[in-house]
């Protein structure tokens, strides 16, 4: 079977409706990650069970060994370990995915929606984790199968995948499990698929990610409130300092006011790769505010090659139903989005300095989950290697996306594992994931798997640059 023969192969996995039936049955699973103290043991059954009876069977039937193994830590989802071994001196592929997802929402679904079955309405396939990240390793696993077939069962490589049941809580105890099981994952190449493409229209090629540094602000003067009227102008309001420290860090625009935490320049050759980068204009994508953000960048380099501060949730009393009183105490929950290249090491310090600086020394800091920021160095072998993988299976140009404007852990596999990246999305921003009616788009997922399969095949033909991706990661 020639490469164009694979690809259309892979292309009627789709239409055939095989991936649907595939996908339909994945969606049943209820892989609820994030419910913390709401969760139960069915839904912790449901994280096993989506590995052991789900995962395991299909990947077994694709000749991998596969093990499911406890994470590190406790309570939190197992971990699937496949390897798929031609040759122990050939080189190898690390793959990735995740078959956890965020909780449900299910009253929050349109009518005739249910997160927990596949709905297929036109191009768009509605279900919890269609888009994330479900339906993204099933178009992997999927297009390797059609790969494997047209090559007579041998890749002519390695294969290993990891498949995590956290991701949505944050990945607990992922990096630690990669150390412990440091050789068994030890590869040549980092390829998987998560995040959205730049546009549905555009594949798209992605080398990293921004990181991310969860913080709230806390005023709490005293233990309760007072009436407005009696204590109005002698007591401090919470609300109000609260406000303030908060327009301290952020001005008016959304620009950054703490200086440590920017990032240097973009260098020149991120620009370069940024410069037709479109951001937004989907059907669904809204509209983005003129002037907002950072000056003297465009859109796209605010949102990949910038720092962004934003408040994700602001309180102080009741906004449902306020009363005349001053209240006790106002939260500000924030996030830092930064790219590489930022001192987030000394985040909290830095924090604790400004707001000091700016008289709210009486404003409390508490730090939340973090994750670095990864970016693969724009002039690795792989990244050209990759592209015009890209752009012979589906004729279309590639947006490269130096990195994701999310974050995703990427730094466990280019900085713990020592990997060259490449990530290949197969939802857009649109897809609602997260939300209410998430779903990933047919025509998206038709092109994934034709992707997929090209760059299958091409790992396995002359001109793949294993040697020199095994020898260069870098961060740029």
């Amino acid at each position: 079977m020639t490469r164009n023969q694979l690809i259309q192969q892979a292309r009627h996995e789709l239409d055939s409706g095989a991936l649907a039936a595939t996908l339909a049955r994945r969606v049943a699973w209820r892989t609820e990650s994030d419910l913390g103290a709401d969760a139960t043991e069915a839904s912790q059954a449901a994280l096993q069970g989506y590995l052991s009876d789900e995962m395991s069977p299909v990947l077994q039937a694709l000749g991998f060994e596969v093990q499911i193994l406890p994470n590190p830590v406790p309570g939190a989802g197992p971990f699937l370990l496949a390897r798929r071994i031609e040759d122990p001196a050939a080189p190898t592929v690390l793959t990735y995915g995740h078959g956890d997802v965020v909780n449900g929402q299910t009253p929050q679904w349109r009518e005739g929606l249910n997160p927990w079955q596949l709905s297929v309405e036109g191009d768009r396939w509605y279900g919890r984790g269609t888009a994330d990240n479900k339906g993204q390793h099933s178009i992997n696993l999927s297009a390797l199968a059609h790969t494997l077939q047209a090559r007579q069962q041998r890749l002519g490589y390695n294969l290993t995948v990891l498949l995590e049941m956290g991701e949505e809580a944050g990945s607990p105890g992922l990096a630690e499990f990669c150390q412990q099981h440091r050789e068994a994952l030890r590869a040549d190449l980092f390829l998987a698929s998560d995040g959205p493409r730049v546009h549905a229209e555009r594949p798209t090629l992605f080398l990293g990610s921004r990181g991310a540094i969860n913080f709230s602000l806390h005023v709490q003067p005293r233990p309760r409130a007072y009436h407005s009227g009696n204590w109005g102008g002698v007591l401090s309001n919470p609300g109000t300092r609260v406000s303030h420290a908060v327009a301290s860090l952020i001005g008016p625009q959304g620009e950054m006011r703490v200086a440590a935490l920017r990032p240097p320049a973009p260098p020149e050759r991120l620009r370069q790769a940024l410069h037709d980068l479109p951001v937004g204009g989907g059907t669904d994508d809204p509209a983005l505010s003129p002037g907002w953000g950072e000056p003297g960048l465009t859109p796209a380099e605010r949102l990949v090659g910038w720092n962004t501060l934003e408040v994700l949730g602001l309180g102080a009393g009741s906004a449902v139903r306020p009363i005349n009183a001053i209240p006790a105490s106002a939260v500000a929950h924030c996030q830092l989005r930064f790219v590489v290249g930022t001192d987030w090491r000394n985040a909290e310090k830095h924090l604790r300095e400004h707001l000091d600086a700016h008289g709210f020394t009486d404003v409390r800091l508490e730090m939340g989950m973090s994750c670095a920021a990864t970016r693969l160095a724009l002039d690795n072998p792989w990244i050209d290697w990759a592209l015009a993988s890209m752009q012979a299976s589906t004729g279309k140009a590639v947006s490269l996306l130096p990195n994701l404007a999310g974050s995703l852990p990427n730094d466990i596999f280019s900085e713990g594992l020592g990997l060259p990246t490449l990530w290949v999305p197969h939802s857009y921003p649109a897809c609602a994931q997260h939300a209410p009616n998430e779903h990933l788009l047919a025509s998206v997922a038709r092109e994934g798997l034709a992707l997929m399969a090209g760059l299958f095949w091409d790992l396995g033909e002359p001109g793949a640059p294993w040697r020199a991706g095994a020898l260069a990661q870098a961060t740029a």
